[in-house]
C-alpha cells in the first residue's frame, strides 16, 4: 500500500474508532429510534452525492464543448464510482441513486421526510446549500456537517475533495449496528426491508470496490507532494470530527425521546 495512504490511515485511526464505537449505534433499539437516525443521516447521504459530483465536475469534462480534461485513468475511476452511486439497482430492480433508495427506505419505515424534501425543493428553486439549510429546519448537527463539505467543495482543492470523499465517509459500519438492523428487519419486515437492502448495497459497493477506486484516485491526485498529503489529512480529520458531531446529535435526540416517553 502507498506509504502516504498508510500514514493518513494511521493518523485518523483514533477518530475512526470513536465513530465506529459511538453510542448512537447501540441506542437504536426501536423503529422510532431508527426513524430518528434516518432523519439525520439522510443529509449525509445527500452530502456524499454532492461531494461525488464535485469531484466529477473537476476531474472530467461535464460541459460542452467537450475537452480531454485531466488524466484518463482518474477520469475512469471517478466515472465508475458515479455510475454505481447515481444509477444502482434498488430492491425492485429499478435504477436509482443511493440517495433516492434512502428516501424510499425512509418512507417505508415511516420516517419524516418533510425536512429533506423541503431542502431539495429549495435547491431546485435556485437556493444555494446554505440558504436551503437555513430555511428547512435541518437538525443543527446535520446542517453543520453539510456546511463543512461545501466549504471543502468551494476550496477547489481536488486532492482534498478526494481525500474527504475517500476517508471522511462511513465506509466502516459496526457489526453491532448491522445486528440491530437485522433484528429490526425481522420484527418489522414491511418497514425495514428497504433500509436493510440499502445497508447491504452500501457494504457491497461503497465499502468494497468503490473504496479501492477512491484510494487509488486520492493517491494519484496527491502524488508525492507532502504538502498535499498534509492538507488532505487535516481535512479528513475535520470531516471525521463533523461525522462524530452528527452522531452526537442523533444520540442526544434518541435519548431525549426515550426520556420523554418514560415521563409520558
Amino acid at each position: 500500500m502507498n506509504k502516504n495512504i498508510s500514514a493518513l490511515q494511521q493518523a485518523i485511526e483514533p477518530l475512526r474508532k470513536e465513530i465506529i464505537h459511538h453510542p448512537a449505534y447501540s441506542s437504536i433499539q426501536t423503529l422510532d429510534d431508527l426513524r430518528t437516525f434516518m432523519e439525520y443521516h439522510v443529509f449525509a447521504v445527500w452530502d456524499f452525492m454532492s461531494l461525488l459530483k464535485a469531484l466529477q465536475n473537476q476531474l472530467t469534462c461535464t460541459s460542452v464543448p467537450w475537452l480531454p480534461i485531466g488524466d484518463a485513468n482518474t477520469r475512469f475511476l471517478i466515472n465508475e464510482i458515479v455510475v454505481g452511486e447515481e444509477s444502482d439497482i434498488d430492491l425492485d430492480g429499478v435504477r436509482k441513486s443511493h440517495f433516492e433508495m434512502y428516501l424510499d427506505a425512509m418512507q417505508q419505515a415511516g420516517a419524516d421526510v418533510s425536512t429533506i424534501y423541503r431542502f431539495i425543493e429549495l435547491l431546485k428553486k435556485g437556493y444555494n446549500a446554505e440558504e436551503a439549510l437555513a430555511h428547512s429546519e435541518v437538525p443543527s448537527e446535520a446542517a453543520e456537517f453539510v456546511r463543512y463539505t461545501f466549504e471543502i467543495i468551494r476550496s477547489g482543492k481536488i486532492h482534498v475533495l478526494s481525500a474527504v470523499f475517500t476517508f471522511g465517509r462511513e465506509d466502516l459500519i459496526p457489526d453491532m449496528f448491522l445486528s440491530i438492523i437485522q433484528e429490526l428487519q425481522k420484527k418489522f419486515p414491511e418497514e425495514v426491508s428497504r433500509f436493510q437492502y440499502y445497508i447491504d448495497r452500501h457494504i457491497e459497493v461503497d465499502g468494497g470496490h468503490h473504496s479501492h477506486l477512491a484510494l487509488e484516485m486520492t493517491s494519484q491526485l496527491c502524488g508525492d507532494e507532502q504538502v498535499k498529503w498534509q492538507e488532505a489529512q487535516d481535512a479528513v480529520v475535520k470531516a471525521l470530527e463533523m461525522r462524530k458531531k452528527l452522531w452526537d446529535g442523533v444520540y442526544r435526540c434518541i435519548i431525549n425521546e426515550k426520556v420523554i416517553d418514560l415521563k409520558v
